[in-house]
């Protein structure tokens, strides 16, 4: 018998003991996560294709003319301003490519981080990956990481030609970024 009570009040303790490792847990609090931040991002995006001072450039041609240049790869290094005009304010840098990835029609494969240069956001980037048929009216490609402000970012981009020059191909779109992170 004794050696029942001994074992009764052994589980006893243990017992005892978690329920003091849980009550001690609870107590010191779990720690919450960061608050999630959304933010809207409105700003231009300028492509000069050509001339001296080109952001845009392209590195391969496809082997046969087509209407849409299926196959044609351009490395952008593009300017990102508050106003639609070339000297407002710089807020960053659009630094990726863009492919011609259509047989049908002017549609891009686009990748590219969005490089914030200015305030708060400085040294801060977005990353944007999507389809964009140019000629549409609203595209709308996805946010799909960030980092600095940015970090762990995921949203949406919707993009309007505001200006397309036919004779240079020189483009300035308007981005509102919709975008979370923590």
């Amino acid at each position: 018998m004794a050696k029942l009570n001994f074992l009764t009040s052994s589980s006893s303790l243990l017992q005892l003991f978690l329920l003091l490792t849980i009550s001690l847990a609870a107590a010191q609090g779990t720690p919450t996560p960061p608050q999630q931040k959304l933010s809207h991002l409105r700003f231009f995006w300028h492509d000069v294709v050509g001339g001296p001072n080109a952001t845009a450039v392209p590195v391969t041609r496809p082997p046969n003319a087509t209407a849409t240049a299926f196959g044609t790869m351009v490395v952008i290094d593009d300017a990102m301003t508050e106003g639609p005009e070339i000297t407002s304010k710089l807020v960053g840098r659009a630094q990726g490519f863009y492919l011609l990835a259509s047989q049908t029609e002017a549609a891009l494969l686009m990748s590219m981080n969005l490089a914030f240069t200015d305030g708060k956001r400085n040294g801060s980037t977005l990353a944007v990956l999507g389809r964009n048929p140019v000629f549409d009216k609203v595209r709308e490609m996805a946010v799909v990481g960030g980092t600095g402000v940015f970090r762990l970012a995921r949203g949406y981009a919707q993009l309007k030609t505001y200006s397309l020059d036919a004779t240079s191909r020189n483009a300035v779109v308007e981005y509102n970024v919709y975008v979370t992170y923590y």
